[in-house]
């Protein structure tokens, strides 16, 4: 009976729509009455129950994809509506414009090369190598540039994914070890290095830093979109 059942409800789109959005509230719950610790983040458990309940219940990734690319569809507005932040406080934008861009090209050109430069010294090659490369950006773009040069996006969602889960866990204890009190400085850190996930947990310590997390979260997509298929060329 549970298994018929089952194979009803894993036929709906929405079963894993709604379990993607349960496991995050779980996730959110938990990550709020145990004190709000960075290891605990909301996305590294939700995931981490989702992949449990894949596993558990044999089920493709394709087929969960297929119900929960709603939330995929979301990434794009979501990424828009950092503007609203941004306008706010454009104020203090302007002041650290030339800071911002020298960061954004260090940054950027220190996650790509790490990225590579690892992986090719460890012996990856050819497709896994090319979706690395675009890992610090948040998925949308991330994917497109990926099948660009030749990577292959889905590949590449997992890296990002694992990217913002690393970076929203440690940015918050490396940042306060380095004593960086400036809010401007670590969002933009957070948000240049864990894209979306990083922008999120940077609003979660201050507004400030939410808002400098968007800007690099959007100025290094830019800049990565420009600079990893000319960097795929050069190689070729």
């Amino acid at each position: 009976m549970i298994a018929r059942i089952w194979v009803y409800l894993s036929a709906s789109p929405l079963l894993w729509l709604t379990a993607t959005l349960a496991a995050y509230e779980a996730g959110a719950w938990i990550f709020g009455r145990l004190g709000r610790r960075p290891l605990l983040n909301p996305v590294l458990i939700a995931v981490g129950m989702l992949i449990a309940v894949l596993a558990a219940t044999g089920t493709p990734y394709e087929t969960y994809f297929d119900g929960a690319q709603f939330v995929h569809f979301l990434l794009g507005p979501a990424t828009v509506a950092l503007a609203v932040p941004l306008f706010d406080n454009r104020a203090h934008v302007r002041a650290a414009l030339l800071p911002m861009l020298a960061a954004l090209c260090a940054g950027s050109l220190t996650a790509i090369a790490c990225a590579v430069g690892v992986a090719w010294l460890l012996g990856v090659r050819g497709e896994t190598l090319a979706s690395m490369a675009p890992k610090s950006v948040t998925a949308p773009i991330a994917m497109a540039i990926s099948e660009q040069i030749g990577g292959l996006p889905s590949l590449t969602a997992a890296f990002v994914i694992a990217t913002g889960i690393c970076g929203a866990v440690i940015a918050t204890p490396l940042l306060n070890l380095l004593r960086l009190r400036d809010y401007r400085a670590r969002g933009f850190a957070a948000g240049l290095a864990a894209h979306g996930l990083g922008t999120a947990r940077a609003f979660e310590v201050h507004e400030m830093a939410g808002t400098f997390a968007g800007i690099a979260l959007a100025l290094n997509g830019l800049a990565t979109s420009l600079l990893v298929p000319a960097l795929a060329r050069l190689m070729r």
